[in-house]
């Protein structure tokens, strides 16, 4: 169980997060969504441990350090690997640090996302970069495998397709924490969405229980937020002085 307790992040004076509560079992699908700035990329980072803030998370009762963080992994739009070594050298340098990396796995997505192996990844097009990020995170061996925005730059037959590989291959044990601002193409695939605005969690919600108060995903987004159908109207209007 990843357990988040009364998280706060600031940076500056400037509150990134606040009163963040969450409790994250194994065996999940979970949608991250909220506004540019709202607070997701600054919560997968606390929970790795790339910033300092106050509050508690925990991975079964245990702090994260240098003994559990390897059930963690991360894919980042922002890139993590090593741009000067080929996909090649990547496997055999993850091979050597995680124990459990999954070489069958890596192989197969490798093959999937039809990317060279021996070319160094200085050479990759962005949306190569972010497939082979994607491809660590999941062959890692991590029981939860944070995603943030890790689609940028492939199209959408590309993605649709990922979607289905990783219902396919993710074990019971594997949880996903993916944060996208592509809310309808994934509505299909997660099981439970968090909504984050202004660094605090305004909603939480399964999709089973959406299915029985007949909402969509995107309905009941809108909905927590609070969302204005009129306001591109009413922006025109301001712009341009024509009334509707």
């Amino acid at each position: 169980m990843l357990r988040i307790e009364n998280l706060l992040k600031t940076y500056g004076g400037k509150t990134a997060l606040k009163d963040v509560s969450l409790e994250i079992p194994r065996g999940e699908i979970i949608g991250l969504f909220g506004e540019n700035g709202a607070g997701k990329t600054t919560l997968m980072k606390c929970i790795l441990g790339f910033v300092r803030y106050s509050g508690e998370i925990t991975l079964d009762g245990d702090c994260i350090n240098t003994k559990n963080i390897a059930s963690i992994s991360y894919a980042t739009c922002e890139h993590s690997f090593f741009p000067d070594i080929s996909a090649t050298a990547h496997r055999d340098f993850y091979e050597e640090h995680f124990p459990a990396f999954n070489r069958r796995r890596f192989e197969g997505l490798m093959d999937f996302f039809d990317l060279p192996r021996h070319k160094v990844l200085r050479t990759f097009s962005t949306g190569q970069k972010n497939q082979f990020e994607v491809i660590l995170a999941l062959s890692q061996g991590a029981d939860y495998i944070l995603m943030d925005e890790p689609f940028a730059g492939n199209d959408i037959f590309n993605r649709e397709d990922f979607y289905k590989v990783l219902l396919g291959i993710l074990e019971p044990h594997e949880t996903v924490i993916l944060s996208t601002h592509l809310i309808e193409e994934v509505s299909g695939f997660i099981g439970r969405a968090i909504l984050i605005r202004k660094g605090r969690i305004i909603g939480d919600v399964t999709v089973d229980e959406l299915d029985e108060q007949q909402k969509t995903l995107v309905s009941y987004i809108k909905e927590t937020y609070d969302y204005r159908g009129d306001r591109v109207s009413k922006a025109l209007n301001d712009i341009t002085g024509e009334e509707e």
